[in-house]
């Protein structure tokens, strides 16, 4: 066995997500890396916590969309026209001899990378959480982002969003946005389409940044999308182009340690919230419960709601929790596809 057991059920996980969001052309390479000693290797130089099949998949993705000329690039929907015919065969000989052929370089991307993806999609859940927050705590709505990278999930009130069932659409949000978003609703119940409510405090807490305003940071937020997702490509150049005249605040340094300060300077006046996407997966277990307890003792002097969408339990849910007076209630809102392609409403409680 070329790897070790954790390590091996570390790639068939990683694998059956693939699996699961339609992504063939990484069921093969990471298969490939998995049963291959020197690239699972190569794959383990990640920081601790970092996804190594993101990295290293994500650096040869980098190395490609930089220019690298090489036969491996007809294999990616990224990288090619709209309709054009990816290339048949194996890719994953091709990809082995882009690791091997630039194996320092990429050694360099994984060991020194994190795969801070920004997938803006999520907005379309995000603006759905924010509206039931307003309407059960007022507004305005002030919102603190754990790991947001770039930084396009706190423009969230800044996009138009198509909500879909069957062959009615449900439009919301800003009719002069630049982005248009569209997720597929599944199941009976529409989510909150009332106006968006305003945003006082918009504040970012990330360990690393990401300067849009660095062509190579963009290229690396655009690497770390995975080629058979064009769509998501797509969307996430439209989204980089709609963010580059707004600025943030965002703040670099450990989210946990940032935290208590970013609380305590948001007004008092409006709801305050704090949010994540997929970032605590990243979190050890002391970590989490570090997290957890920020917020306990934060809520005795004033509400804080927390709304997150992380994997539990085999699926991901859009999960809202009130934490009050050192205690907490939370409920789930919606089952979410991660990369903001569908939703099932499920929070059916009146405003």
């Amino acid at each position: 066995m070329s790897t070790s057991e954790p390590a091996r059920d570390y790639w068939d996980f990683f694998i059956a997500e693939c699996v699961r969001q339609r992504a063939p052309l990484y069921v093969r390479l990471a298969s490939g890396v998995r049963d291959d000693a020197k690239l699972s290797a190569l794959a383990a130089r990640a920081r601790p916590g970092q996804p190594m099949a993101n990295l290293i998949l994500g650096a040869v993705h980098l190395l490609l969309l930089r220019g690298l000329d090489h036969g491996l690039r007809a294999h990616y929907r990224t990288l090619n026209p709209q309709d054009a015919a990816l290339a048949t065969g194996d890719p994953f000989p091709l990809f082995r001899d882009v690791c091997l052929a630039h194996e320092a370089e990429i050694a360099a991307i994984v060991a020194r990378r994190v795969t801070n993806t920004n997938e803006v999609g999520r907005s379309a859940y995000l603006r759905a959480g924010f509206l039931r927050i307003a309407m059960e705590a007022g507004e305005p709505l002030h919102v603190i982002e754990l790991g947001p990278s770039a930084g396009l999930n706190l423009h969230w009130d800044r996009y138009l969003y198509r909500y879909v069932r069957d062959r009615a659409v449900f439009t919301a949000g800003a009719s002069d946005g630049q982005l248009i978003l569209e997720t597929q609703l599944v199941g009976p119940h529409t989510p909150p389409l009332q106006p968006s409510p305003r945003v006082g405090l918009r504040l970012g807490l990330e360990r690393d940044p990401v300067d849009l305003s660095d062509p190579e940071a963009r290229l690396w937020l655009k690497a770390l999308v995975w080629p058979d997702h064009k769509d998501r490509f797509l969307r996430l150049e439209r989204a980089l182009e709609a963010a580059s005249g707004h600025a943030l605040d965002i703040e670099s340094g450990d989210a946990l340690t940032l935290l208590p300060d970013a609380l305590a300077k948001a007004p008092h006046e409006g709801a305050l919230v704090v949010t994540h996407t997929m970032t605590t997966y990243q979190f050890s277990k002391m970590e989490r419960e570090a997290l957890n307890n920020l917020l306990i003792l934060a809520s005795v002097r004033r509400p804080v709601w927390r709304l997150s969408m992380e994997w539990g339990d085999g699926v991901y849910p859009l999960k809202l929790t009130r934490y009050l007076d050192g205690a907490t209630e939370s409920r789930i809102l919606a089952i979410c596809d991660p990369q903001g392609g569908m939703m099932e409403w499920r929070d059916d409680k009146s405003p």
